[in-house]
């Protein structure tokens, strides 16, 4: 531990020195690791952002309950009576023909004097009911056994086409872990052999003088793990700006779509990148000595 202490000093300059050497190709890497990693970011993040959506929209997830014209109000009372004791009913909740004109005019805002043109409230009572979503079949069989029930409006297969869009994120993403990592383990694997090969002359003096592998590669080792870092450092940086961007732009125009604290967002993604990249620059230095000492 103390000769390596010691000898970290030289390390870091010879691993300068590896990377002036092949400066050019060195910078073109760092870019495309970059660019990966980037890529990368995005599908992990569409998908947490997809997976949050589709918990909150379940948290709220809501079927609405439209009942006979006829009925009087003790009869509208004992049907909602008998909705809240059915398994998977959260909260139960009457809304009358001014609330529901109401809110379509929130919902329609500028165009809400469209509903000026009617002599008449055109909407219907309903019955607003709040459910668990995973119990949404069973909630609707109960439901039909009711009486005075005209139609039921659920949005379950919003939420099954969101869930949908989820796993197709997930195997998207896993596809793209395994691309990524591969594609970098190949860069770094072949820049560390180049450096290697462009060194020779050097490697075998020292060989010469009796210095160990470990002495030998271990400044190939700091300039993967350097190049794979300063490529999630540089995809950081655009995904920092691409989150604001599209956050301000959801934030102006889709209200209605609840996203998680970017901050938040942004340090976990940064901590899987900055892991990610120094494991595949350590792994992917290994393999690029390996491979050159084999031949």
């Amino acid at each position: 531990m103390k000769n390596f202490i010691s000898n970290l000093g030289y390390f870091l300059k010879e691993a300068k020195t590896i990377f002036r050497i092949d400066f050019l190709s060195n910078i073109f890497s760092i870019f495309s690791i970059g660019l990966i990693f980037f890529i990368l970011s995005m599908v992990i993040s569409g998908w947490w952002l997809s997976k949050e959506v589709v918990q909150v929209l379940q948290k709220e997830a809501e079927i609405n309950i439209y009942f006979e014209e006829n009925l009087d109000d003790i009869r509208i009372n004992n049907l909602v009576e008998n909705i809240k004791i059915i398994k998977g009913v959260r909260e139960v909740k009457l809304v009358d023909k001014d609330e529901s004109y109401s809110r379509m005019e929130e919902i329609l805002d500028k165009e809400a004097r469209i509903l000026e043109l009617f002599d008449e409230n055109p909407f219907q009572p309903f019955i607003e009911v709040k459910i668990d979503i995973e119990e949404v079949d069973e909630i609707l069989e109960d439901l039909e056994s009711i009486e005075n029930i005209d139609y039921i409006r659920d949005n379950k297969d919003i939420i099954d086409k969101l869930q949908k869009i989820i796993t197709i994120l997930t195997i998207v993403g896993l596809l793209v872990i395994t691309a990524t990592g591969i594609s970098t383990l190949v860069v770094i694997s072949h820049i560390i052999r180049q450096g290697i090969y462009n060194n020779r002359d050097q490697i075998n003096t020292l060989k010469l003088l009796g210095a160990p592998d470990s002495f030998i590669g271990f400044p190939f080792l700091l300039e993967g793990l350097f190049l794979t870092l300063v490529g999630g450092i540089l995809a950081l940086g655009l995904i920092f700006f691409t989150f604001k961007l599209g956050y301000n732009q959801i934030g102006t125009s889709l209200l209605f779509i609840p996203l998680p604290n970017m901050e938040s967002l942004v340090k976990t993604i940064a901590l899987f990148i900055l892991t990610l990249s120094g494991a595949l620059g350590i792994i992917g230095s290994f393999f690029g000595l390996s491979s050159a000492k084999g031949n």
